[in-house]
């Protein structure tokens, strides 16, 4: 098949080239939730404890007799490869299953608590990105002094753990100065720190790729052909450099984005915030396999989202792309 046939002779790609892309990436998501899927049931598999004691409840006071039926009825007394292709064969018709410890459908337990971990990454990624493009904006191409000023604090941030950075702002923020609640998520203030804390070393790192990306840009021809034409530094910065620059940021924010959900977990722990962390933290204790699967099928299927949405945007921001 030539180029030409491939893309319909316009330039674009054809109906049989999207087709297949449609299909690659469809193969490729289910190869990500299998993978995910069988990690976690394996890695579930190899902590101890029992899961019947969890269904029990606290006193565990359950006879022989009820203990064996509860393994019968849940297909506990299975081999271990029986259970994994069970459970996947469940998965595939959308059944999560119940929490052994709250007897509830996993679908509506993550349901219930999804919109406070969802508003949290938002926030964390928009703050992380804003604070990105200003760092490396304001500093790119800029004197030695101020690149290396800023280097040291996105190495900083970086390279901080989100709970330390989460336990300072709350130890300065809350408890000394009183401007910011301790703990809850009622209202945009008590948003604040905990979107702060997961922001920054998500901002640490895409400043440090933004910069080294726009001062590239700013060598190019058509950067010194606008400097050349009398506009400034800053608009061409603005104007031509930043979306130049654009690719690496944006894949690198597509690849950080896959792990927000597991950094608002912690940072949601740290912050007595409800969400997803504390039905994660809670599922892991107690040997909860099915809501713990759950989550991490979820955050497989934000990865997967991400990255189609991401590379859809390729093309949006580089029209050399959109005919490759």
């Amino acid at each position: 098949m030539t180029a030409a046939s491939a893309t319909g002779g316009t330039g674009r790609p054809g109906p049989a080239a999207l087709g297949r892309a449609l299909l690659r990436r469809l193969g490729s998501a289910v190869a990500v939730l299998a993978g995910a899927a069988t990690l976690a049931f394996v890695a579930l598999q190899l902590i101890p404890g029992d899961p019947v004691s969890v269904l029990l409840g606290p006193s565990n006071a359950g006879s022989p007799a009820v203990r064996a039926e509860i393994r019968r009825e849940y297909g506990f007394d299975r081999p271990v490869a029986d259970q994994y292709l069970h459970y996947l064969g469940r998965l595939v018709r959308g059944d999560l299953g119940e929490s052994y410890q709250l007897q509830r459908p996993v679908w509506s337990l993550i349901g219930d608590q999804l919109g406070p971990t969802v508003q949290l990454a938002l926030a964390g990624l928009v703050l992380a990105v804003v604070l990105a493009v200003l760092s490396a904006v304001a500093t790119a191409g800029r004197r030695p002094a101020l690149r290396a000023l800023a280097s040291v604090w996105e190495l900083v941030a970086a390279s901080t753990p989100s709970y330390w950075v989460g336990i300072v702002l709350l130890t300065v923020f809350s408890f000394r100065f009183r401007l910011f609640p301790v703990a809850g998520a009622d209202g945009f203030a008590a948003l604040v720190l905990p979107a702060v804390t997961l922001a920054l070393p998500l901002a640490g790192v895409l400043a440090q790729v933004l910069r080294e990306g726009l001062e590239a840009a700013l060598e190019q021809p058509f950067a010194v052909t606008a400097r050349s034409r009398g506009i400034g530094l800053t608009a061409v910065r603005l104007r031509h450099a930043l979306r130049h620059s654009a690719i690496p940021l944006l894949t690198l924010t597509g690849w950080l984005t896959g792990s927000l959900l597991g950094g608002a977990v912690l940072v949601e722990t740290v912050f007595g915030r409800p969400g997803i962390g504390s039905l994660v933290l809670q599922a892991v204790t107690a040997k909860d396999m099915p809501v713990v699967i759950g989550v991490v099928l979820l955050s497989a299927f934000v990865f997967v989202v991400i990255s189609a949405v991401v590379e859809l945007l390729y093309p949006v921001i580089d029209p050399r792309l959109r005919s490759a």
